[in-house]
């Protein structure tokens, strides 16, 4: 019995053994796929910090390029205030231009009409220049052609008027 006992405990030893060698190599077999994966692992977790880095940057550029936008309309914005109050100035004083313009237009109507003679009355001869002193002096020569065309003016605006 001792010799029974002995050859069944070495046959369970060697079938233990065996089973350990068994399992031995399936687990030198996943360490071998682990490490593997640990590398491709460590490749796309280097892939991923150098994108996350690339979007860092693009992200500080964005804000940058988004403060410059921002203080270009301000900028702008603030010509486009300061131009709308220029305008709003200038629509006021032209409508005041206008309204005085038709007052005047109004007051104009309200004169009574006067009767044109039938035969309009010439217009006065224009002067002549005084002939220059022998000194040289024009100024009396340019007063006088100034007088007449200011004397013909005048007479060509009462006869549209009248």
């Amino acid at each position: 019995m001792s010799l029974f006992v002995t050859l069944a405990a070495d046959i369970l030893v060697a079938v233990l053994l065996a089973a350990t060698i068994v399992t031995s190599l399936r687990l030198s077999r996943r360490i071998g796929q682990m490490k593997g994966d640990e590398a491709a692992l460590r490749q796309t977790i280097g892939d991923l910090m150098v994108a996350t880095g690339t979007a860092e940057r693009a992200i500080g550029g964005l804000r940058a390029a988004i403060d410059e936008a921002d203080r270009t309309l301000n900028a702008r914005l603030e010509a486009a205030g300061a131009r709308s109050t220029e305008l709003t100035e200038q629509v006021a004083a032209g409508e005041a231009v206008v309204a005085r313009i038709g007052a005047i237009v109004a007051q104009m109507r309200a004169v009574p009409a006067r009767v044109e003679p039938a035969h309009p009355a010439p217009e006065p001869p224009p002067r002549r220049p005084e002939p220059m002193s022998p000194n040289g002096e024009r100024l009396g020569a340019a007063a006088a052609a100034a007088l007449a065309m200011s004397e013909r003016a005048l007479a060509r605006v009462r006869a549209r008027a009248a």
